[in-house]
């Protein structure tokens, strides 16, 4: 588990990569900065996002809108007391922007900076980093369409 020193009293938005064996998590605050970041079992999941809320003041649940994401969604809104807002986000690339996320994260050691980025594989999974991105993606387009609509 990775948390930050601090809690943020500001709310944060909590970002589910979910899969079948295993899901990313994450939880950023609206000023983009990161709190925390974790892949866990599918299994662990909605334990683990009951004790994240806990901890955090998370105010919405963003997700990626592909394979696994209607049973997902279902899940959480049964199982979550109270009920979190939940918002699909488009999870198209996120996979390969997270593998360069990833090493932006932990640059390469050793051998492995020798090999150009595109041939490298993390060493771990990356579905929290996923989690980030989908996070990053919601803040995005809420600031796009607030500069959308001051024009």
């Amino acid at each position: 588990m990775t948390f930050r020193e601090f809690s943020p009293t500001q709310p944060v938005i909590l970002g589910f990569d979910p899969g079948k064996d295993k899901c990313g998590l994450a939880v950023m605050g609206l000023d983009r900065q990161l709190h925390y970041h974790e892949v866990v079992p599918s299994l662990e999941a909605i334990a683990t996002i009951e004790t994240l809320r806990q901890k955090f003041p998370i105010s919405l649940l963003v997700m990626g809108n592909q394979t696994t994401a209607k049973q997902w969604k279902q899940q959480l809104s049964v199982e979550l007391t109270p009920a979190l807002n939940i918002v699909l986000v488009d999870e198209r690339y996120t996979t390969l922007e997270a593998r360069d996320r990833y090493w932006q994260m932990y640059p390469p050691k050793g051998l492995t900076k020798l090999l150009p980025q595109g041939m490298r594989q993390p060493p771990r999974p990356i579905d929290d980093i996923v989690a980030i991105l989908l996070i990053e993606r919601y803040l995005n387009r809420l600031t796009e369409s607030a500069q959308r609509s001051e024009e």
